[in-house]
């Protein structure tokens, strides 16, 4: 039996798996703010670089990896993936349960595949700087990261929450070069008008978006790059799903659960996409993706357009929605406090392709702490929402008899979550899931 499978360099995978062109439909697209008509290139060319406009809506199934962005993947890639026999044999379960370590990344996460390649686009075409938004710190420090990589530099809006509770990750940034500034701050009118409305808000993605919006669009050096949620984020994290399922065959299995924590889709979509593929061609598959049961975007929001930010500056997205004004619960998986879904990830949800559910912290962070035991890995809070799914879809396998191959995505580790811990094993953690629920009257007529 081998515990940990880990590929070559040369196994790196050269090309970006584009699913939009293997969809048997359609999907929707982005509508521009003001005109509320699909939005045009020209119209994104003020926050991105020309290039990744272009693959937002790419037909093109294989979309070359530039030499440039490989040679630094080959600094933490193909990353492992490690078979969960502790867990397995802790849980009494016939099924086998396999991991996919995102967390062996420089930053500890999954969020440089992506942020090394719009450092890269947006340095050919003359960028100097990049602004982005971060929840829990993760996609801050990898786009502070990769910005070192190619001579620019970055501006990091943290959501306050997470800006107050993970303090080392803003060092992490600051020691990668970056400026970093809770969110909502004094410095954007979209941070000035969200304190005024609550001077004690914990903040929010879609606010910490606008805030990084605006100052991107004030200077003409600078671009806006986003983490998660739109497609060529989406693509660029297919090297996770391409890698496991080379690793799979390698030893001879198939996988019959595929699950990924969900907030914007990034993770999710990285383990998924390739196996997504597969399941259109036929395959048997549950593909799972897994979020907080306070903040149920896709178990409980509307599909529908929606803006990406608090103050509606970005494009219109169709996509499951708890509404861009939603303020979620302080909790700790602050990677996942997002109101909307990416538009793919809510089609395929939309379409049966895959299926959405909802934990609560509590339960998450027994899974986490479950894990940590046997497999001896500290799991990010976010990740850990998959952990949970697997150890339930590993009970439910051993309360049937079934031998099956579970494959989850650990997008990070938890070595600067230690707080969250703290409060966990004190008993101080709330559940943050009680309560009426977020408000879903609202509705953005087109």
């Amino acid at each position: 039996m081998q515990k940990k499978i880990v590929l070559a360099d040369s196994d790196i995978p050269r090309f970006y798996y584009n699913l939009m062109a293997d969809l048997p439909f359609s999907a929707s697209p982005p509508l521009h703010p003001g005109t509320r008509e699909p939005i045009s290139p020209d119209d994104l060319s003020a926050i991105f670089p020309m290039a990744l406009i272009e693959q937002e809506a790419s037909p093109q199934q294989e979309i070359p990896i530039p030499e440039e962005v490989l040679e630094v993947y080959k600094i933490y890639r193909p990353t492992p993936l490690i078979r969960a026999t502790a867990l397995e044999k802790s849980l009494k379960t016939p099924a086998r349960i396999y991991y996919k370590h995102e967390g062996t990344s420089p930053v500890g996460s999954h969020k440089p595949n992506t942020a090394i390649a719009q450092a890269y686009y947006n340095h050919l075409e003359g960028t100097k700087r990049l602004v982005t938004e971060t929840g829990a710190g993760q996609w801050g420090t990898a786009l502070a990261f990769a910005c070192q990589k190619f001579d620019m530099e970055c501006k990091v809006f943290m959501v306050r929450c997470s800006f107050d509770q993970k303090p080392y990750r803003k060092i992490m940034m600051q020691l990668y070069g970056a400026e970093i500034l809770p969110s909502p701050s004094l410095t954007t009118e979209a941070g000035r008008q969200a304190l005024k409305k609550d001077s004690d808000t914990p903040g929010s993605l879609g606010i910490a978006i606008s805030e990084a919006i605006e100052e991107a669009i004030g200077r003409k050096d600078a671009k806006y790059a986003l983490g998660s949620v739109l497609n060529h984020v989406l693509l660029h994290q297919t090297v996770i799903g391409q890698e496991t399922a080379a690793q799979l065959q390698s030893v001879g299995e198939k996988p019959d659960v595929i699950i990924g924590c969900h907030g914007g889709g990034s993770n999710f979509a990285g383990i998924a996409f390739p196996f997504i593929r597969d399941k259109i061609n036929g395959a048997d598959l549950d593909i799972i993706a897994v979020e907080p049961l306070s903040c149920p975007t896709l178990t409980k929001g509307n599909l529908d357009y929606d803006f990406g930010d608090t103050a509606g500056t970005t494009p219109l997205m169709r996509m499951y929605t708890l509404g861009h004004d939603f303020i979620p619960p302080n909790i700790h998986a602050g990677g996942l406090r997002y109101h909307g879904s990416s538009p793919l990830v809510s089609l395929l949800l939309e379409k049966d392709l895959i299926r959405a559910e909802a934990v609560p912290q509590l339960d998450v962070f027994r899974s986490a702490v479950l894990f940590t035991k046997t497999e001896g890995v500290i799991p990010a809070p976010e990740s850990a929402h998959a952990i949970e799914m697997a150890v339930r879809e590993a009970i439910k396998a051993r309360e049937e008899g079934q031998e099956k191959v579970i494959v989850f995505n650990l997008s990070g580790h938890g070595h600067l979550d230690m707080q969250a811990y703290q409060e966990y094993l004190q008993g101080n953690m709330t559940a943050e899931d009680a309560g009426e629920g977020p408000d879903l009257s609202f509705g953005v007529a087109c």
